[in-house]
C-alpha cells in the first residue's frame, strides 16, 4: 500500500507542475477578476481552470478517490473528510496575490488517507520552490532536505500571519489586537506574505520561525502540515491543542515552546469548521 501512496505523490508532483506553469502563464495576460463572499474574497478564472486540471487529472488515474477542493466547495461542493482517499486542493493559494502579481502564489494539494496526512505538496510557482513531504519520510524543497530554525525563544523570532478586513467587528478588533500582542512580546517582527500554504512552508524551510492563523480551510494547510511536521516542526491548534485540519485555525512554529507562547498570548475567535455550517 505504500508504494501507491508513492505513486500517488509522484503523479501530484507532476500535476502540481502542470497547474504552475498554467498560472505563470495566466500571468502574463489580464486577469478577469470575481468575488465570492465579499469584496475582499476574490476568484480568477485561473484558479477555476487550474483546478479542473488537478481534480481532472487525478481522477483519471484514481477514480474511486475523494476530492475537497476551494473552487469546488464554493460551487457547493460538501466539505466533509472521510476515511477514503481524499485529495484536498488549494488551485491558488494566494489569489490577492496573483490579481496583484504579488510573488507568493501557490498549488497546494494535501492527500489523506483514514483522515490522516499521507503527504503534501505546496509549489510556490513563481519562485519556482516544489516543497513536498511525506509522512515519516523528511521535508524537501525542490529536492533539498529542509528543516525548521528550531528557535525555542520567541522574542528572537519571525512570527508569520494573514491580516485582512473582517465583516465582524469584534473579529477584527480580535484579529489587530492579537498582532499587538505578538508585536509587545517582543518578537523579531510580524510578516504577512499572503500565501498560508507558502507561510508554512517558511516555516519550515527555516525563513520565519511561527505562523498562526485563524480564518482558513482545509485546503490551505493540508499541503504545507505535512511538510511543517516532517521538517522538525510543530502544528497544534490555536487553544494549544491537538491539530484539527477542519478546524480553520492553526498555529506552526520551530518549536513546541513558541508554538505553546503563541496559544497562550492570543485570543481566540470564532470562525466556525470546514465540516460543518458553523
Amino acid at each position: 500500500m505504500g508504494d501507491l501512496w508513492q505513486e500517488c505523490m509522484d503523479h501530484c508532483v507532476e500535476v502540481t507542475k502542470q497547474a504552475g506553469e498554467m498560472i505563470r502563464e495566466a500571468l502574463q495576460n489580464d486577469i478577469a477578476v470575481m468575488q465570492k463572499s465579499s469584496p475582499v474574497d476574490l476568484v480568477t478564472e485561473t484558479d477555476q481552470k487550474v483546478e479542473q486540471l488537478i481534480i481532472s487529472s487525478i481522477k483519471e488515474k484514481y477514480p474511486t478517490h475523494s476530492f475537497i477542493g476551494e473552487e469546488s466547495v464554493a460551487a457547493g461542493a460538501t466539505s466533509v473528510l472521510t476515511d477514503n482517499p481524499t485529495w484536498i486542493i488549494d488551485p491558488i493559494d494566494g489569489t490577492t496575490n496573483f490579481v496583484h502579481r504579488f510573488p507568493f502564489v501557490s498549488v497546494s494539494i494535501g492527500f489523506t488517507v483514514n483522515k490522516e496526512i499521507e503527504f503534501g505538496i505546496v509549489y510556490s510557482c513563481i519562485e519556482d520552490k516544489m516543497y513536498t513531504a511525506r509522512k515519516g519520510k523528511g521535508a524537501f524543497c525542490n529536492g533539498v532536505p529542509i528543516k525548521v530554525s528550531g528557535q525555542e525563544d520567541i522574542s528572537k523570532s519571525l512570527v508569520l500571519t494573514e491580516m485582512g478586513f473582517k465583516k465582524d467587528s469584534e473579529q477584527f478588533k480580535a484579529m489587530l489586537a492579537n498582532v499587538r500582542t505578538i508585536l509587545t512580546i517582543p518578537v523579531h517582527g510580524i510578516r504577512s506574505p499572503g500565501s498560508a500554504a507558502v507561510n508554512m512552508c517558511l516555516v519550515a524551510c527555516g525563513s520565519a520561525d511561527a505562523y498562526y492563523h485563524m480564518g482558513i480551510h482545509c485546503w490551505d494547510m493540508a499541503g504545507g502540515a505535512v511538510v511543517v511536521t516532517e521538517a522538525g516542526g510543530v502544528i497544534i491548534d490555536i487553544s494549544g491543542g491537538p491539530f484539527d485540519l477542519m478546524s480553520r485555525r492553526l498555529i506552526v512554529a520551530s518549536s513546541k515552546a513558541i508554538a505553546e507562547r503563541i496559544a497562550k498570548e492570543i485570543t481566540e475567535f470564532h470562525v466556525g469548521r470546514d465540516d460543518t455550517d458553523g
